[in-house]
């Protein structure tokens, strides 16, 4: 009987082992097939990250090229200005010394001819210079501008109001909206002030 009572107990504990091992197994079955959806699921969130965070960067290098370009052409055009502006500066004093030739060639009548022939190369040096952008500023009657202007005398004027420009002695220069040569004027002080 202690025989048969071991039998029974072997059976037992083979059964009851079969038992315990079979839910182990089914659950560790059920969390091995649940494991690789969940990393199928993270790699496809992954790559969907992943070709946003491309997207982006594409994004950002397609702007950075873009306005490297504006950058360049607007350093381009930069340059381009200040080299003009350097020739039209050195030829400043060229334009003043023809002004100059030409008033005094006005008090001889009988150079009419070679004054006129100046004249004439005097107009198309401008002509060629505002094409480039030069503008000329002679401010006669106008305001006082310190930032356009340089005051080199004040003269009391019954004709012209205080802080406006009797006279421009040397014109002043604009080469595409930047001042290359301020204009130097006389500035009226206002009607002379009797004393009491």
């Amino acid at each position: 009987m202690t025989k048969q009572k071991q039998d029974i107990s072997e059976e037992h504990e083979e059964h009851s082992g079969e038992q315990v091992a079979g839910p182990v197994t089914e659950e560790a079955t059920g969390t091995e097939e649940s494991t690789p959806a969940e990393p199928e699921l993270s790699e496809l969130e992954k790559a969907q990250n992943e070709a946003a965070e491309m997207k982006a960067r594409y994004l950002r290098a397609v702007a950075d090229l873009e306005n490297y370009r504006k950058r360049i052409a607007r350093e381009k055009q930069d340059i381009i200005r200040s080299a003009a502006a350097n020739v039209v500066e050195s030829l400043l004093p060229v334009l003043d010394n023809m002004k100059l030739g030409l008033q005094a060639a006005e008090n001889h009548p009988e150079a009419k001819d070679v004054t006129f022939g100046f004249k004439m190369v005097d107009d198309q040096l401008k002509k060629s210079l505002a094409e480039q952008g030069l503008q000329e500023l002679i401010p006669d009657g106008e305001s006082f501008d310190p930032n356009h202007h340089e005051c080199i005398a004040h003269q009391p004027s019954e004709e012209v109001a205080e802080d406006h420009i009797i006279q421009t002695v040397r014109a002043g220069y604009r080469l595409n909206d930047r001042l290359i040569r301020a204009a130097n004027v006389i500035v009226s002080s206002g009607p002379v002030k009797e004393e009491s």
